[in-house]
């Protein structure tokens, strides 16, 4: 007996309809190839990463975290160890600025500089959140780097490692590049909330295959980057800017490496692990993927940035 057609069975555009949602499975497997590539052709398990130039010799490098001010001593406890950290690695020529909506009043320390975002401060396209405050620290009559110097973007809980540190000042000896990225690892020290740290354990599969394999070989963020362990050159986050209006604010690093893209600038992926926690409830795990994926959305229908720049982000966003 010979089968019914679909088409004699549901009619053409019911047929292609059924065809096309079978074939949306597909669409993840562009992420999974470069995943799998990344995993295989790359080492990331490397243990020590060796500096190529004298830390003495270094170019400056701006330690940037961005927090509400909502956990004080937190903030101050992480400065006060990523600090000893660097002085560890050998690192002379650096700073740690915390950009902050609240005052913290962190004790003098001419290695730290504390930047609170004025309440009546408003960016010219009206930037809201994380991309507000970046962008005031860019302001001409607030920003104290070179054009020549580098930013490491980190949030409030992010812990530095010795091997990222020679990473990063590998990275910008090196000048290729105006951004970087690494891997961040989540389940270091005590753990909170182990379903949410587990839930995470992809973003560190993600970060040493796709996000390697990404940097590595094409030098763009095909399918963007985090909002953390980000190094930028300070003349090119100037020129980019995270001054994009509403649009721009919810995910702004995934934005910012959009724009980024369209201007030309290169990326390329740092050695060295940085380490991080993840939420402690799942409520506040499904919140941040709700802010993520609204963020996503927000950029993908922006008319500030061509589709040939943002495909691979319309199919991330169709996968999920």
């Amino acid at each position: 007996m010979v089968p019914e057609s679909p088409v004699a069975s549901y009619g053409l555009i019911w047929t292609i309809c059924l065809y096309a949602l079978r074939f949306t499975a597909l669409l993840v497997l562009p992420q999974c190839v470069c995943n799998l590539f990344g995993l295989m052709m790359f080492n990331a398990f490397r243990e020590k990463v060796q500096l190529k130039a004298a830390p003495l010799l270094s170019p400056f490098v701006c330690f940037r975290v961005v927090t509400k001010g909502n956990f004080p001593l937190l903030v101050k406890e992480n400065i006060e160890t990523n600090m000893k950290t660097c002085f560890e690695a050998g690192m002379e020529n650096f700073i740690f600025e915390v950009v902050t909506d609240k005052a913290i009043n962190l004790p003098p320390n001419p290695r730290v500089r504390e930047v609170v975002v004025p309440t009546a401060y408003r960016t010219k396209s009206g930037a809201k959140f994380k991309a507000r405050a970046l962008q005031y620290c860019l302001e001409d009559d607030v920003n104290i780097l070179q054009p020549t110097d580098w930013i490491v973007h980190l949030d409030e809980e992010t812990l530095l490692t010795t091997n990222a540190i020679c990473g990063i000042l590998n990275f910008c000896e090196d000048g290729k590049h105006q951004f970087g990225q690494g891997v961040i690892t989540y389940a270091n020290g005590d753990i909170v909330n182990w379903l949410t740290t587990l839930s995470d354990s992809f973003r560190v599969a993600d970060d040493m295959g796709k996000l390697r394999f990404q940097f590595k070989l094409f030098h763009k963020p095909l399918f963007g980057w985090k909002g953390s362990y980000v190094v930028t050159q300070v003349e090119a986050e100037r020129d980019v800017s995270y001054d994009h209006g509403m649009e721009g604010s919810i995910a702004e690093d995934c934005f910012f490496s959009m724009v980024a893209m369209k201007h030309g600038y290169s990326f390329d992926f740092i050695e060295g692990e940085m380490h991080e926690k993840s939420p402690f409830t799942m409520w506040d795990f499904l919140q941040q993927r709700k802010r993520w994926l609204q963020g996503i959305l927000l950029t993908v229908h922006s008319s500030k940035i061509a589709v040939v720049h943002k495909v691979r982000k319309v199919v991330f966003v169709a996968s999920t």
